[in-house]
């Protein structure tokens, strides 16, 4: 893997989401359709793990996502931000942090 910058690592906007709302994509056995809130905004992002997890298993969970990446349109749905996961065998695990932090607050 290849090193980065300080500078290109600084460039990404982490912060915390919480998950307000989520629904099944039709024909879709692996992706789920998913609404965050960044505290002041909300958006539309691709959540991926369908195949382990039901769609309203994630509401209410908090998360880190990178808010500014390049949006991606997926099964017809334009994802505006990405959540961070551990990956196991293919199963994602969300990166959190205690309910007690606010969406929208930055990571540094």
């Amino acid at each position: 893997m290849d090193d980065i910058s300080y500078d290109d690592f600084s460039k990404l906007d982490l912060r915390v989401a919480k998950i307000v709302s989520t629904e099944k994509i039709p024909e879709k056995s692996r992706i789920i359709k998913g609404t965050i809130s960044l505290g002041d905004e909300e958006r539309d992002v691709i959540i991926g793990g369908a195949q382990f997890y039901d769609p309203e298993d994630l509401i209410g969970k908090t998360v880190i996502v990178v808010a500014n990446l390049e949006p991606k349109k997926m099964a017809g749905v334009e994802s505006n931000a990405m959540l961070l996961a551990a990956d196991i065998d293919d199963k994602p695990f969300w990166l959190t942090v205690s309910d007690d932090v606010p969406a929208g607050t930055k990571i540094k």
